[in-house]
């Protein structure tokens, strides 16, 4: 494990992005509501994600669920630039300013159906979904660049594989499983 993303790990407060009566919970490695039937996934899942993505400062990034805002955090600080889609829109209000107030300037926010992803900048040299569709979101690989990477949740509500998609240089794809997970099922085109 890359000891930069541990010390940042270890640094970020997870309260911080937890408003209600679970805030006292932080501290724990689980997942927590956050409202509206959405979590704030565990501090562990979140830092094993971040690592097979791989990041560096030149990569840009597509989120697909800003949420709490969490997970965003580990994207900005490891990447060039974060575009992260929110359904919810108080959800996305309350993430960005979060990130606002950590003082991340190279996030981009939209509010919409992340299934879709977000064409207009695309591709992205990397992608993370964390919520789970029931099947391939092929607009998502659409906008994977070559020899990019995308981490995802896939399956049926309460039990996913967690996935690597990798596209090689020719757009070949390529699934491997990571872990099995239970993630929030994604709203959108691929429900």
């Amino acid at each position: 494990m890359d000891e930069k993303l541990l010390q940042f790990f270890h640094s970020l407060d997870r309260s911080l992005f937890i408003d209600n009566r679970y805030k006292t919970l932080a501290h724990l490695d689980r997942p927590l509501p956050i409202g509206h039937g959405q979590t704030i996934s565990q501090p562990s899942l979140v830092v094993y994600m971040t690592a097979h993505l791989q990041l560096d400062k030149t990569t840009r990034v597509l989120e697909i669920g800003t949420g709490s805002g969490y997970q965003t955090a580990f994207l900005a600080e490891f990447s060039q630039e974060v575009y992260t889609v929110e359904l919810r829109g108080d959800l996305g209000a309350k993430a960005r300013q979060r990130l606002d107030a950590l003082g991340y300037g190279n996030i981009r926010y939209k509010l919409g159906d992340g299934s879709l992803g977000w064409a207009e900048h695309a591709p992205y040299e990397r992608i993370l979904v964390t919520a789970a569709p029931k099947r391939m979101p092929e607009d998502l690989i659409g906008q994977l660049a070559p020899e990019g990477i995308m981490i995802l949740p896939l399956g049926p509500p309460g039990y996913q594989q967690l996935l690597m998609v990798t596209k090689d240089k020719q757009g070949e794809v390529t699934q491997t499983k990571l872990l099995d997970v239970a993630f929030v099922e994604l709203v959108g085109k691929y429900t």
